[in-house]
């Protein structure tokens, strides 16, 4: 059902600050701005959300993903990877280590320096870095990504969000949700050490978290991590969205039936909607989705599924 992952919606305490490091290091260009629409809080069950100001970014080779942000204040105290919900967003890049050096001395802080995912020739590369609002990214070259989105060495040094991580109390809850209800493939979970939890958590780094990804396009994935019992649901105020990544919404040919829909598909108007039919569900780890309905696309790509993003994240 879920395709492509259209837009990443994240709160921010520092609109402006983030807007602009986005816009120098990552090359994004601001396609809208203003106040979020009462049609939209309302969509997103967070009527509060209405008034606040965002930014609508877009890679600057104007591929059809974007990332909105939103002014929040209550962001300040949110911690990536302490939390159910959507916990990091990996953006494919041309040159991992180009990236890296670009954020010495900058608003960006390097958490995981640029190495192979594993040891051979052709492996994605992989950086972690939190961005000046906290929120968390992983940067990847993965030659195998650029080629089932169609890519080639023209693209920017830093493109599009092309998998994103959520986190939940259970791996089977995950694989009811994405498989039985969704209708997607998942992989079986694996244990993996997943730095960034145990880093957020102060556990052990070689703590193992049970790792499995879910399929959508070529080129795109879901990273799904239970996580300890100890962590729980995100706190969320009363009429608002969730801190960090809030929302994800994602391309799907048709609306399929029997959904528990958070919000009823409805029609907006707004970028990066553009006309089409979007409906919102909610994940077992609290993960929101936005399903946009998009007309299916002629590709000529069965490029392979991207790499499993696990040991070094």
């Amino acid at each position: 059902m879920l395709k492509e992952i259209a837009v990443v919606t994240i709160t921010v305490s520092n609109l402006a600050q983030v807007e602009e490091a986005w816009q120098e290091h990552f090359a994004y260009t601001t396609v809208a701005s203003g106040t979020i629409s009462s049609e939209l809080a309302e969509h997103w069950q967070a009527p509060r959300m209405a008034g606040d100001d965002y930014v609508l970014m877009q890679p600057a080779n104007d591929a059809p993903a974007y990332v909105r942000l939103i002014k929040d204040p209550a962001v300040a105290g949110y911690r990536p990877m302490t939390s159910h919900g959507w916990n990091a967003t990996e953006l494919l890049v041309s040159d991992t280590d180009a990236v890296a050096a670009g954020m010495v001395d900058s608003a960006f802080d390097v958490i995981g320096a640029p190495r192979p995912l594993w040891d051979a020739p052709d492996a994605p590369r992989v950086m972690q870095a939190l961005g000046p609002g906290n929120e968390l990214l992983y940067l990847t070259t993965n030659n195998q990504a650029k080629a089932g989105l169609g890519l080639d060495d023209s693209m920017p040094l830093v493109e599009r969000p092309f998998i994103m991580v959520a986190g939940g109390a259970s791996m089977e809850a995950f694989r009811a949700f994405y498989v039985d209800t969704l209708g997607l493939t998942m992989s079986e979970p694996a244990p993996f050490r997943i730095t960034m939890i145990s880093k957020a958590n102060d556990l052990p780094l070689d703590t193992t978290y049970p790792l499995s990804v879910v399929n959508l396009s070529p080129g795109y994935l879901l990273e799904v991590d239970e996580l300890p019992a100890a962590l729980g649901p995100r706190a969320v105020s009363n009429g608002r969205l969730p801190s960090g990544i809030a929302v994800v919404g994602m391309t799907a040919d048709t609306l399929a039936g029997g959904l528990d829909w958070v919000s009823l598909p409805q029609t907006l108007d707004e970028l990066p909607y553009g006309g089409r039919e979007v409906g919102l569900l909610r994940g077992p780890g609290g993960e929101l989705i936005e399903v946009i309905v998009t007309p299916a696309k002629t590709s000529s790509s069965d490029a392979a599924t991207p790499h499993t993003p696990a040991d070094t994240q």
